[in-house]
């Protein structure tokens, strides 16, 4: 006999209803609508360290752009069959197409997207769904407006009834004749699929089969047509290779699409129906106000009731047996939230959705170097859960820094686990990650598990392969000093290398100029971590002397934009070599500016600039650097190349017109010459050049114009202090500090 048990992917009601249904009927063989190819893994599904929401991964090995996800939580009917076949020792089959065929006929189900920046998104389910839910059209019978609420309303809160998949039958049968043409090729073969798999447990002798599938699927299964029909069907279907492993999901992604094209919106509630035998609202409210309490916002149990109360209220008048998840969080807000919608969202995430991950056996089978990565994981303790977690990091200490490179390791796999941010204090000991665990990250490991078994072994070779391809010396650059952080020294050998060869060949002063940045802050900072920088020390004096003889004939014939863009360089540019505190380099450097300064080809831009770092390094007097700035501003210059140059050489900071009167005087008087034309002409360079400066650097400039003198503001004559006040005022704080008079 057959029995065909019509379930929603992932309902507590279907669950509860499927292992009911299973333990009276006792059936010789189940068959379960899921990937064929994953019966060989099934056997782990009762492990005591497999922990849900897991799911079935089937992939590709040659093209992970397609693959498909089959989640099960512990509330899925899916789920609940597996765990009654292996407990009770009875064959379980999963019946639905193989993914072998799906994939080669439809458009990948996971397709990694382009980002802005270039770089690989982490693969999402987009399986095609119908116009219109069909499920829409009987809730609006019954006077929904919602398909989802319809179907637990109707069939997920009915538990225990024998006539319960009867009825599902019925219903989606009765769409099903409405809906004819609604199949597409390949749910045709999917169906076929099942037919012919159904058909073999016959051949096989088995008397009574479990059929658990889609409750759309269940007609097409309860009337047969012949078999040539199917055979007919799936002849010639398309083929590639697929595997299958285990991997840890969450119940944030339930809310995706999968390999049974169904989605939940809110798992952590569905947890909580599968788990809560009775007083169900209570024991929600109460976990409601836990949460609320933990975020220090106060609720008694006062608030419990009446939300308890309201919530049987409503459901009551809208003619529902019990309250649902919407009536539940209507009363929330009503009573908890005081009428404010805001601190849903809060509930919403810890709640509704839970930030709940599962766990697989280690020893179940995996890619190596998944396995590798999970390994390290568990012994350096980092955390593998969904929320965002930051960890900060000393490198002082042996287990934070083991910790560091193999997080350095898997960021260079570009496996989107760990993302470094900045940390604030001085010192270079300190470090801070953001962990954040997307399951979807086992594409990439797969993907990387080609280069080798190992983190160590995987991301060396990768990356000795990305130093061989790459042409951009500032992108090589900034690589090498992730590589030096995560201590590879055969990659550091090939990027080093590399970065040579195209320094050595790279005629542009401003790639050079580009990647210094990052190759002297390998150079200083590495030291932290015990690397030799001795090949790295070398190529970076080169790059700085390179610089140096080609920078000031670079900063000659030089158009606005391309001014502003080597200003940005030579800001950074001078940051590095200031930072190396090499005394060769920084007399190169300081001969580099005088040249470039003083050159009246050079842009005004770089020349002010120029000049005001030779001013900052005290190369230059203070009678000096006026006669140079008088110069800058006199009357011969066009108005445009003196307000470029002053851009310039006001880089960074104006306290400089703050306290050196005379180059105030200069200014000032720069700026009365103007005429109305001219001052139209210059003042958006103006504008530019004080937006750049701090806010109280602007205000006493500004109090400094307005007053005209040179201090910025009115000096208080002997007249304008009030005398007794402050007397007053000094008694106080004697008194404050305990001193007498």
């Amino acid at each position: 006999m057959i029995h065909l048990l019509g379930i929603r992917h992932h309902g507590p009601g279907s669950a509860k209803n499927v292992k009911q249904y299973l333990e009276k009927i006792r059936p010789d063989i189940i068959l379960l609508e899921g990937p064929p190819e994953a019966d060989s893994i099934l056997n782990w599904a009762n492990h005591t360290d497999m922990k849900p929401p897991v799911a079935i991964l089937a992939y590709v090995p040659d093209n992970l752009q397609k693959a498909l996800f089959y989640p099960f939580a512990e509330f899925s009917p899916e789920w609940q069959a597996i765990q009654y076949a292996l407990e009770n020792k009875i064959p379980l089959r999963f019946m639905d197409l193989p993914v072998a065929h799906k994939l080669a006929i439809e458009e990948p189900a996971l397709v990694a997207e382009e980002v802005a920046e270039g770089e690989e998104e982490l693969p999402h389910e987009a399986t095609a769904q119908p116009r219109k839910d069909p499920f829409s059209y009987l809730a609006e019978i019954a006077g929904y407006t919602d398909a989802e609420k319809w179907w637990e309303n109707t069939f997920e809160h009915r538990v225990g009834s024998e006539s319960i998949f009867e009825a599902v039958n019925e219903a989606v049968g009765a769409l099903r004749e409405q809906f004819p043409d609604e199949e597409k090729h390949v749910e045709k073969c999917r169906e076929a699929w099942m037919r012919k798999t159904i058909r073999q447990a016959e051949k096989e002798m088995f008397n009574d089969i479990a059929v658990i599938c889609g409750a759309w699927h269940v007609p097409a299964l309860q009337n047969m047509p012949k078999q040539k029909e199917d055979t007919d069907l799936l002849k010639g279907l398309p083929k590639i290779k697929v595997e299958c492993t285990w991997v840890p999901w969450a119940y944030s992604r339930l809310s995706f699409d999968s390999g049974y094209g169904a989605g939940i919106n809110s798992p952590g509630w569905y947890h909580h129906l599968w788990n809560s035998k009775k007083d169900l609202n209570i024991k929600w409210l109460t976990k409601v106000a836990r949460l609320f309490r933990k975020n220090r916002i106060d609720v008694s149990s006062a608030h419990i009731i009446e939300a308890v109360r309201l919530a049987e209220t409503v459901s009551y008048i809208r003619g529902y047996s019990h309250p649902g998840l919407e009536e539940l969080n209507e009363a929330t807000t009503s009573v908890m939230c005081m009428g404010d919608s805001i601190l849903m969202s809060l509930i919403h995430k810890e709640l509704i959705v839970s930030p709940k991950i599962g766990a697989v056996p280690v020893e179940s089978p995996k890619p190596p170097l998944q396995v590798d990565i999970e390994k390290t994981q568990k012994q350096l303790r980092l955390p593998l859960t969904e929320e965002e977690k930051e960890i900060v990091l000393d490198l002082r200490e042996e287990r934070d820094l083991e910790k560091s490179v193999f997080l350095h390791r898997v960021s260079l796999l570009r496996i989107k686990w760990a993302v470094k941010k900045s940390v604030a204090g001085k010192g270079t000991f300190k470090e801070a990650w953001v962990l954040h665990w997307d399951p979807a990250a086992a594409i990439d490991i797969i993907d990387k598990g080609v280069w080798g078994n190992s983190v160590n072994d995987a991301v060396t070779n990768y990356l000795i392969s990305v130093a061989e391809k790459e042409t951009s010396l500032q992108d090589i650059s900034a690589l090498l000093s992730d590589t030096l952080l995560a201590q590879l020294p055969k990659a550091t050998e090939a990027l080093l290398h590399r970065i040579n060869t195209l320094a050595a060949a790279s005629a542009d002063v401003m790639q050079l100029m580009e990647a210094l940045p990052s190759l002297v802050s390998a150079l200083r900072y590495g030291s932290v971590r015990k690397t030799d920088t001795e090949i790295l020390s070398k190529i970076v004096n080169g790059i700085i002397s390179r610089i140096c003889i080609s920078l000031p004939g670079a900063c000659q014939a030089v158009d606005e934009d391309a001014s502003q863009h080597m200003l940005e360089l030579f800001f950074h540019l001078n940051d590095s070599i200031t930072l190396l505190q090499e005394e060769g380099q920084t007399q190169m450097w300081h001969t580099t500016l005088r040249v470039i300064s003083e050159n009246k080809n050079t842009s005004p831009l770089i020349a002010g600039y120029s000049s005001r770092l030779i001013y900052d390094f005290k190369l230059l007097e203070e009678e000096s650097i006026q006669n140079v700035f008088a110069n800058a501003l006199s009357g011969v210059n066009e108005y445009s190349w003196s307000a470029a140059w002053l851009e310039g050489f006001l880089k960074g900071s104006g306290t400089i017109l703050l306290i050196d009167e005379t180059l105030w005087k200069l200014v000032s008087n720069w700026v009365d010459r103007l005429d109305a034309e001219h001052f139209t002409t210059v003042l958006p360079l103006m504008r530019r050049t004080f937006s750049q400066f701090s806010h109280p650097e602007r205000r006493k400039l500004g109090e400094k114009a307005k007053s005209g003198g040179s201090t910025g503001g009115k000096i208080l004559q002997s007249s304008d202090v009030d005398h007794e006040g402050g007397m007053k005022a000094t008694k106080i704080v004697f008194q404050l500090l305990n001193i007498k008079d």
